[in-house]
């Protein structure tokens, strides 16, 4: 192994989507025997309790706000995470800096590429997010978690590596895809995600109350609901005789995915890494308010390689719903080839092959572009 000049820092923080891949590639890199810092503002901190063994330095950080004070307040903030960063990098002289998008990595990138130091981006979406353009021209290499959509993906420097995933997702891969049976159970998990789905709250069990009765009565419906509106859908659900699981936070979601025939959910890129990992269909309604509407990006790449359907939310009625179970639900073959085309489209390495490209900025076989990127910004 190459000794490095310094530890890998990785600036990441705000929602678990960035949080996420850089803890799985912290993981890797300390199993290969590195040295791992994470710089981070306060939303991130948590991270440090999940690896105890990775020091985190505070980058002060804001997303934007709106209105002129807002703004104001988020430029000052960043810049104050500006010179942060900048003691940090002074401090403890990294290898090299990767960054996972959201205005968390910013202060830390843009110090970093200033320094001279090599720069890795991670973009977890099927589009690169606003801070991620903002930074690109400064990254020696940008890796992905899918193939890029548009012009976005023609830049020599992507490399496609795919999300890494929680170990306990990671861990159920090889579970056989339970093909619907005769009259056996129909099951059925519907996620939130991290913005929550009031609408699937109210749109699913109107589906399933006109769902023919021979298909009603065999589900099996696992779904996550807001704390405000879970005593609501479950009213609804007994109304129509069905006996559905309900919680606000599933704590064993890897047993519950492994476990679904097909799953209702948003598309945001941790959600996708997951479905893809254990290899389950999906019915993808992006969350419709999502910046640069990046979930219905990803769910488009999810459909196009036949893992899933895109069913944007504002087409959403009950009547389409319930045509759509029903028609997947009465042709098995079509839910199994969906699970088959989403495990094949998985980068279950992810993790290590993030970690291989982090490695080579560091040891320096990308030096002479790394070079160039920094002495441009």
């Amino acid at each position: 192994m190459t000794r490095l000049s310094g530890p890998i820092l990785l600036a990441a923080g705000g929602t678990g989507g960035h949080v996420f891949p850089a803890e799985a590639l912290a993981r890797t890199l300390i199993a290969r025997g590195h040295e791992v810092r994470l710089a981070t503002d306060p939303r991130g901190r948590a991270f440090g309790d999940r690896l105890p063994q990775v020091p985190v330095d505070a980058v002060r950080s804001a997303t934007v706000a709106p209105g002129l004070t807002g703004k104001l307040k988020t430029a000052a903030l960043l810049g104050l995470g500006y010179l942060d960063a900048r003691r940090v990098l002074r401090r403890h002289r990294p290898a090299v800096v990767v960054g996972f998008g959201g205005y968390p990595s910013a202060p830390t990138v843009l110090a970093a590429s200033r320094a001279g130091i090599p720069v890795l981006l991670h973009e977890q979406n099927a589009l690169l997010g606003r801070v991620n353009r903002w930074l690109a021209a400064r990254a020696a290499t940008i890796a992905t978690g899918f193939a890029l959509q548009g012009a976005q993906g023609q830049d020599a420097r992507i490399v496609v590596t795919g999300n890494p995933v929680r170990p306990a997702i990671a861990a159920k891969r090889d579970t056989p895809f339970p093909v619907p049976e005769g009259q056996g159970p129909l099951t059925l998990l519907v996620l939130g995600g991290s913005q929550g789905a009031r609408v699937f709250s109210e749109l699913i069990p109107a589906a399933v109350a006109l769902l023919p009765e021979g298909l009603r009565t065999r589900l099996a419906i696992v779904q996550q609901c807001r704390p405000e509106d879970i005593e609501a859908c479950r009213a609804l659900y007994g109304a129509i005789g069905v006996d559905a699981t309900l919680a606000t936070f599933f704590e064993d979601v890897p047993e519950r995915l492994a476990a679904a025939q097909l799953v209702i959910c948003r598309s945001g890129a941790s959600t996708a890494a997951e479905l893809a990992t254990i290899g389950r269909p999906a019915i993808l309604v992006p969350y419709p308010f999502a910046m640069d509407d990046h979930q219905t990006a990803n769910a488009r790449a999810i459909a196009g390689v036949g893992a899933g359907w895109l069913m944007p939310q504002s087409d959403l009625t009950p009547e389409v719903l319930a045509s759509r179970l029903e028609d997947l639900y009465t042709r098995p073959s079509v839910l199994a080839e969906a699970a088959g085309a989403a495990r094949a489209a998985a980068h279950p390495d992810a993790a290590d092959r993030l970690a291989d490209l982090v490695l080579s900025l560091a040891e320096g076989r990308a030096g002479g572009r790394a070079g160039t990127t920094a002495g441009s910004a």
